[in-house]
Parts: structure tokens; C-alpha cells; sequence
């Protein structure tokens, strides 16, 4: 890595669909794309530049106007055709971002795609297989570092988007590297952060030392590092409220107006919102048709705001006081030390439309609600008027001259009657002749944005944007560790240490990170993790033995057929037989005690063995059980592992008490040679670790049947080691 590093964040929100990092969007909401991209210096060269001063600070971000990128639509536009969005959209901003990274630097540059509340609103399994594409086809045509799609490319909650906001700010303002230059009193140095898209507005500030000790399970603990190995941490409350964007509580409203009246044959619905004399769709858009629903501005601006001020839902249950808007807790707000920045809506709603005619004044919230009133009141032929002839600069259209009354009136009451930002103005500042809003921000800085609540655009020529923080973040977790013991960079709950759900800023600093890759089939089947590896494992054996079993030929298939047929018919016939020999009493129970089990199965195995090598003359002389359905069923005839003379079978015999016997019940019939009988010993005694030791009273603690004469006398009995040599 040379003396740069660099950083591509792509954020996919409601008003602005993509950006590469730091933007946020125009003063209208259709759906776009920005790309950003960032440098900040090697760790090593910042601290040689800096020397022994001013290494308690943050790295330090750059970039430049001509490294931000827009197209539209958005991302979400995409949720019903996913393959689309590579080559349609993903390329010209990632090629942008390709050709602006040195090509030594792209592999070690990382990239995220951050969506916010646009994609938010999107269904769970349509959003995963676009973001799922944005991944693949990221990897598959761009080499940027994008370790764990999983991590880099998801939908962040507004919590998060709020606290990206919160370091944007304060990056900007200095207060992360020069917090006594920004004292506020009581202790306090940062500055809260508001923000207002299109579906959502967050709020996160740092709350005094009071509100902070009362509050403290409620705060997210931000850590950051300087560039000499320090760190810094930061207590924050962070809240999100989702559907009080401007599209979606003008969307709110619109419901509720049509549900005032009620019937479904009215046609023309009077909106206070609108300029006198406006009419439109429903949906706020140009009329086409004379005959459709349409909504009629009458331009009274008090009645909008009467209008809107029911959608902050301040009448909501709050189960943990104090709350703010619709229910949601939020830690009491002293005006004395918080002071807000407002970004996006805040900025655009405000400025854009109403400095730009004014260049005599310096903004503030009176000055403000006056002009809103004075433009609103007026009727639509004298806006559309001044709208061609750029009376308020050239981004005022017609589309958002339809927006902009309703935006104003819903940013008063958020600001005033929900957020409680107290109703008073900038200090009195002395005419310059130059545009006001140029002129409040030179004088906020002066102040050090001091007032409740300053709407904002750029702080020192750099956009603010949540976004922004994401990179600072990244940044500051890439200084080396002085320590093994340094904590990470990160943020999450409010508790010593690292806690449980602490969120690391990349894949690569995750404790114990794995590499990500692909599954494939292999994974499938042999990796352990897999929750398909079992019955894949058995798939493919079946598969296996499925494909062999037709290449095998013809006759080796019967062969196979015929083997398996007789496998199954045997079991079925000895699992009779040995019904039958209980039944009969042919065995004890009280002879195999509890082992009984196990021991039968050895039993009933030595006799088929017997079977299989008696002669044919001697079946009829062998009939103990009568199992006449379980002999056509036996295997051909092989030689017997006892010897090759065996002139008859051996007879079951009840008795085994008397000497005669060769033991466990088998007499010795005529033709049994003693060969036949050391063969049987062999065969039992191989396994007669199974028995238990004492076989019981009546056999004195011997066993009842010979020893097999090729044992030696030496050997000692399987009953004083029963399992050891097993």
C-alpha cells in the first residue's frame, strides 16, 4: 500500500438509491445514485507529518467534488428484477469509482453498500437476492476488497444511519480533535445531528451528564483511535423513526385527508398544502385527466400546519417517559449544551428555496416560517411565473414547487412541536450584501453552532452526510494497535469493554475471521457446518451405488437381486425360528440372565453354521423346531469351518445338566466326532466374553459344556477378563 488509503461506500436510501459514500439527496425525492470515494493518509506517513503534534487526532479524510457521481433511479427500483441492476446500474458507478482509485490500490480498497430506509421498506426475500446480486456481480467484475458480502453490502438499521451522522458531524466541526475549542458548559463538547430523508429521520446526540447517568442503558458506546494508538470513546443516544421522512408522512397525510371525507364518489379534495389554484393526482403529481380524483391547493398555510402536526403521533403510548415522537423513548434534551445540525431535508427544504431571494437576511426559524407563509399564500400562476423566470433559482421546478409547502409545515412541527427545538432566532447579524445562507453558516462558525438548531450543507467544503462517518469509522480502526490489549473501534451497547453486540467497522476486524467464499458441492456434502450435509452425503451414496449397479452388467444385477432377496427372507425366517424355540422353551431365560439377548443371537448364528455344513442325509433326522418356511430360504451350502466330516446335525437338547452334552443345550447325536465338537467350542467360545461371570447355581461357576481341546491348558477362562480382550 502506497501513502494513500482509500474508501467506496455506497449508501442505498430512499431519496438518493445509491451513493458511494457522503451524499444525501436533492431537494426532490425521485430515486438516484451517488457515488463518493475517499483517501486519507497511511497511519505511518500521518504520523511523521504531524511530528509530536496534534497526534491525539483522527485521520484525516479527503476528497473532492468531482469524485462524487449521480444517475437514477435507485436501488429499490430494482427489488422486482435483480439481474438487472449490475449492468444497468452497479457498473458506471463502480467503473467511476474504478477510475479515480490508483490501479495499485483497488485490491486493498474496500467498498460497502449501506441501504437505509428506502430499502428498508422493501420485502425481506426480494431484498436479500438483490443485495445477494449486488455481491456476486460486484466480485465477479470489480477487484475491490470485499471480503464478506454479509458485512460490507447490507440494509443498516436507522440507529446506525443516525450515529454514521452523529461522527459525520462532529468530524467536520473538529470536536473529536479539539474538544476544548467546543465547550459547551457542564462538560460537554459535541453537537446533536438530525436528519430527514424521504422515509425516515433520525436523531442522536450526546445527552448532558445528568440525562446520561439516568439514561445510561439506552446510550450506544462509540470508540474511535487517533493516529498515535489512543483511543477515544463517546456515549450516544441514537433513535430512528421510520415513515416521518417527508415522502412518507406526505403519503400519511394524504391518507388521512381522503379519509376525512369519507366517500368514495367525491372527486375534488381541497389540500391546505397545495398553492391556491394547484391541482393534481392524488399522489401529487400533474393532471392529466379531468375526470380522475383530484386533490385542489387552497394555499393556507396555518391549516397545513394544523394538518400535519396529527402525524407526529404525540398522543402515542409512551411505556418509557420521557418520548418524543410516536411513542419512542428519548433521554430528555437540554438546549443549553445540545446544539443540532440538520442535514438533508432540514438543509434543502429551507435553503434552496427561500435564501435564494433574500440575500439581505440571515436565516432563522421566524424568518424562515414568515417566508414559507409568503410564498405558499400565493396563488399558481404567479409560482409558476416565478418559477420560469428562476425568481428562486434555478432548482426550484415544478415538482418540487408541488412539495415544498407540505415539506416546510412538516419540518416546523418535527423541529418545534416534536423535537421541542425552542422558537427562537439567530442573533441579529449586520447586512453584507451576500447570500443569507453563505452568510449564517460564516457566522456559525464564528459562534461555533452554538444555536438550538442550525441547518446545514457543507462545513469546511465537505458535504455532510452519514455516510461520511462510515468512512471515519473504517479510517480510524485501520491505526495500529499500540497494545494487545487496545480495544477495538467499534460501537455497541453501553458497557465496559467489548460487549456482545458490538459491531466492528470491516470484515477483516472481526475476531477470528473467516474467509469468505461460495458454498459449493463439496461444502455441501463433507463440510460439518452445512445443515444439508447429512442427507446430501446420503444422496450422493445413493447415487453412487444406484450408477454401479447398472454398469455392472446383467448377471452380476441378478446375482445382486437374488442376494439381497435372500438376505432379508433369511433374517425374516430366523427372527420365526427363534419365536418359535422360545415359545417351546428350547431356551432358558433364567440360563442367559439379563445378557440373554445378545446370547441367543450367538446361539441361533452357531446353528445355521451347523446347518450349513450337515449333510443332506441327515435333514430329515433334524426336526426340533419344525420352521418348515425358513429352509428353503438358506444360502447355498459351503465348507465348514469345523472340519469337513460332519456326518449329521447336531440335536438341541433341553437338558443341560447331563454329560453327554457338549454345552449350551447341544447334545451330541450319533456320528458327532470330537473334531465336530471342538469346532462348536471354537465357534461359542469366541465370543463367551458376552456371558456373564457367575452363569448361575446350578453350573457351580463352570461352564457347561467342554473345552476345546486345541485351547491350551494353559489359557486362562474369558471369565476372569470379560471384556478387556474383547
Amino acid at each position: 500500500m502506497g501513502k494513500w488509503h482509500y474508501g467506496v461506500v455506497l449508501d442505498a436510501g430512499s431519496s438518493v438509491g445509491i451513493e458511494i459514500v457522503i451524499s444525501k439527496p436533492t431537494s426532490n425525492l425521485v430515486q438516484g445514485t451517488r457515488v463518493h470515494v475517499y483517501r486519507w493518509l497511511d497511519n505511518a506517513v500521518a504520523r511523521k507529518e504531524h511530528g509530536n503534534h496534534n497526534l491525539q487526532s483522527l485521520p484525516e479524510i479527503k476528497t473532492k467534488s468531482s469524485w462524487v457521481k449521480k444517475i437514477r433511479p435507485g436501488v429499490s427500483t430494482f427489488a422486482d428484477r435483480p439481474e438487472e441492476i449490475g449492468p444497468e446500474h452497479l457498473a458506471e458507478l463502480l467503473e467511476f469509482a474504478r477510475d479515480i482509485v490508483p490501479e495499485d490500490a483497488i485490491k486493498e480498497t474496500p467498498i460497502f453498500l449501506l441501504a437505509t430506509a428506502g430499502m428498508r421498506l422493501v420485502e425481506d426475500v426480494k431484498r436479500k437476492l438483490l443485495l445477494d446480486r449486488i455481491c456476486s456481480y460486484t466480485r465477479e467484475n470489480f477487484d475491490f476488497s470485499l471480503p464478506d458480502c454479509n458485512v460490507h453490502i447490507q440494509v443498516i438499521p436507522g440507529v446506525t444511519e443516525g450515529l454514521y451522522g452523529w461522527i459525520a458531524t462532529n468530524y467536520l466541526l473538529g470536536t473529536f480533535n479539539s474538544p476544548d475549542e467546543h465547550d459547551h458548559g457542564k462538560g460537554h463538547h459535541t453537537y446533536g445531528f438530525l436528519d430527514m430523508g424521504g422515509a425516515s429521520s433520525q436523531i442522536a446526540f450526546a445527552p448532558n451528564a445528568t440525562e446520561s447517568e439516568k439514561h445510561a442503558n439506552d446510550l450506544t458506546l462509540l470508540r474511535l483511535r487517533n493516529i498515535d494508538g489512543s483511543t477515544q470513546e463517546h456515549r450516544v443516544f441514537v433513535t430512528s423513526w421510520l415513515e416521518f421522512g417527508v415522502r412518507e408522512a406526505r403519503r400519511r397525510y394524504l391518507d388521512a385527508l381522503k379519509s376525512a371525507l369519507g366517500s368514495v364518489d367525491v372527486k375534488e379534495f381541497p389540500d391546505p398544502c397545495l398553492p391556491a389554484g394547484l391541482r393534481t393526482t392524488l399522489d401529487s403529481k400533474p393532471l392529466d385527466s379531468e375526470t380522475e380524483p383530484y386533490l385542489l391547493g387552497t394555499g393556507k398555510f396555518d391549516e397545513c400546519l394544523r394538518g400535519t402536526y396529527p402525524l407526529l403521533d404525540k398522543d402515542a403510548p409512551c411505556e418509557d417517559q420521557p418520548c418524543l415522537l410516536h411513542g419512542i423513548h428519548v433521554p430528555a434534551i437540554d438546549f443549553d449544551v445540545n446544539h443540532f445540525v440538520g442535514i438533508s431535508e432540514y438543509w434543502h427544504t429551507t435553503h434552496e428555496v427561500f435564501e435564494m431571494s433574500h440575500t439581505d437576511k440571515a436565516y432563522d426559524l421566524n424568518t424562515y416560517q414568515h417566508r414559507v407563509e409568503e410564498f405558499c399564500s400565493q396563488d399558481w400562476d404567479s409560482i409558476e411565473q416565478g418559477i420560469s423566470e428562476h425568481r428562486w433559482g434555478k432548482k426550484l421546478d415544478r415538482e418540487l414547487a408541488y412539495e415544498v409547502c407540505f415539506k416546510a409545515s412538516w419540518i416546523i412541527n418535527v423541529l418545534h412541536d416534536g423535537i421541542g427545538v425552542p422558537r427562537v432566532g439567530l442573533e441579529p447579524t449586520p447586512s453584507t450584501g451576500v447570500n443569507g445562507t453563505k452568510e449564517v453558516l460564516e457566522h456559525g462558525q464564528i459562534k461555533g453552532f452554538l444555536d438550538p438548531f442550525q441547518a446545514v450543507n457543507k462545513i469546511d467544503s465537505t458535504e455532510v452526510s452519514w455516510t461520511l462517518g462510515k468512512i471515519v469509522l473504517y479510517a480510524a480502526s485501520q491505526v495500529p494497535v499500540e497494545t494487545e490489549k487496545a480495544l477495538p473501534v467499534g460501537f455497541g451497547s453501553n458497557v465496559a469493554g467489548v460487549p456482545s453486540d458490538f459491531q466492528y467497522p470491516s470484515a477483516e476486524l472481526l475476531p477470528n475471521p473467516q474467509p469468505f467464499h461460495e458454498e459449493t458441492w463439496q461444502d455441501t456434502l463433507f463440510d460439518g457446518a452445512s445443515s444439508r450435509r447429512i442427507p446430501g452425503f446420503i444422496l450422493f451414496v445413493f447415487i453412487i451405488a444406484l450408477v454401479s449397479f447398472f454398469l455392472c452388467g446383467r448377471g452380476r444385477r441378478l446375482r445382486m437381486y437374488h442376494s439381497i432377496s435372500n438376505l432379508f427372507k433369511c433374517g425374516r425366517g430366523r427372527h420365526v425360528a427363534l419365536r418359535k424355540r422360545k415359545a417351546s422353551g428350547a431356551v432358558k431365560p433364567s440360563f442367559f440372565g439379563q445378557h440373554s439377548p445378545s446370547y441367543e443371537r450367538i446361539l441361533e448364528e452357531g446353528v445355521q453354521d451347523i446347518e450349513l455344513g450337515a449333510s443332506d442325509s441327515s435333514r430329515s433326522s433334524y426336526d426340533p423346531v419344525s420352521d418348515t418356511d425358513a429352509t428353503p430360504f438358506l444360502p447355498p451350502k459351503r465348507a465348514s469351518s469345523w472340519g469337513q466330516n460332519s456326518p449329521a446335525r447336531p440335536k438341541l437338547d433341553h437338558d443341560n445338566s447331563s454329560s453327554a452334552t457338549i454345552g449350551l443345550g447341544i447334545t451330541a447325536g450319533p456320528g458327532i466326532s470330537a473334531i465336530d465338537r471342538a469346532g462348536l467350542v471354537v465357534r461359542t467360545e469366541g465370543r463367551d466374553h458376552l456371558i456373564p461371570l457367575a452363569l448361575g447355581p446350578t453350573t457351580n461357576g463352570r461352564r457347561s459344556r467342554a473345552p476345546s481341546p486345541f485351547r491350551s491348558h494353559s489359557h486362562k477362562s474369558p471369565n476372569a477378563t470379560p471384556l478387556i480382550h474383547d
